[in-house]
């Protein structure tokens, strides 16, 4: 993970606001924490051939999750999406990324993401307070807390919890206690704990976009099987 998983925590951290290059599009402006007016436009349905009566599938996290610098069909949710269709599974995924969020930015939103129906909630959060060193107690009891309200708002969805890191520069002592806060907090609010989002890619030039940080084509495919192997036998069930 070494440096690049820094850089990439700073850019989902800064890219609130700021805009992506991607090679074959040109600018895309980035939803951000900061511009609420966009917000609304991170709740993205993925195309499905047939919708009906199924099931909610809903993924909420930060640029990574929304896709930033890649063209909309080609974020892992949805791509989950077709790896669902390909199943046979009756879930429709909605991608509630938004790009800058910290922990607290998503809690200040969960009361209007958790107004649609979700069988299956998907959370990816923390690495921007990891890249802001902000206290890990208080990152925990952040998620905590988000845990907690889709707990209430949505007792009988299935609950999942991404494994993010913090940047090495933040120190040895940070950096351990903030992975270990994941497996923490899915076993204290009863969530399944998915693998780290961007293992096997962050570090590898070749999987990056050229701005070395968020993922391009290829690397999307290993975080979007990263996040099937765990997901799917929970849609299975």
């Amino acid at each position: 993970m070494v440096a690049l998983l820094a850089s990439a925590i700073a850019v989902s951290c800064t890219g609130s606001g700021g805009a992506a290059r991607d090679s074959t599009s040109g600018t895309k402006p980035a939803i951000s924490e900061e511009n609420p007016a966009r917000t609304a436009a991170a709740v993205v349905p993925a195309a499905s051939p047939n919708p009906t009566a199924r099931r909610t599938l809903l993924f909420l996290g930060t640029s990574l999750t929304a896709g930033l610098g890649l063209d909309p069909d080609s974020a892992y949710p949805q791509r989950i999406q077709r790896k669902i269709d390909a199943a046979g599974l009756p879930y429709q995924v909605v991608n509630a990324g938004v790009s800058g969020e910290t922990s607290a930015g998503l809690l200040r939103r969960l009361d209007w993401v958790l107004k649609q129906p979700a069988d299956v909630i998907v959370v990816e959060t923390g690495a921007n307070d990891g890249l802001r060193g902000l206290p890990i107690t208080a990152t925990s009891s952040t998620i905590g807390s988000v845990l907690d309200r889709i707990r209430r708002d949505r007792p009988t969805a299935a609950l999942l919890l991404v494994q993010m890191e913090a940047p090495p520069n933040m120190g040895p002592d940070y950096t351990r206690a903030f992975h270990a806060m994941f497996p923490t907090l899915a076993q204290e609010h009863g969530a399944t704990l998915l693998p780290f989002l961007l293992d096997n890619v962050a570090g590898r030039t070749n999987l990056n976009q050229s701005d070395g940080i968020h993922p391009n084509n290829a690397g999307e495919r290993i975080v979007t099987d990263n996040v099937w192997r765990a997901l799917q036998p929970v849609l299975a069930r």
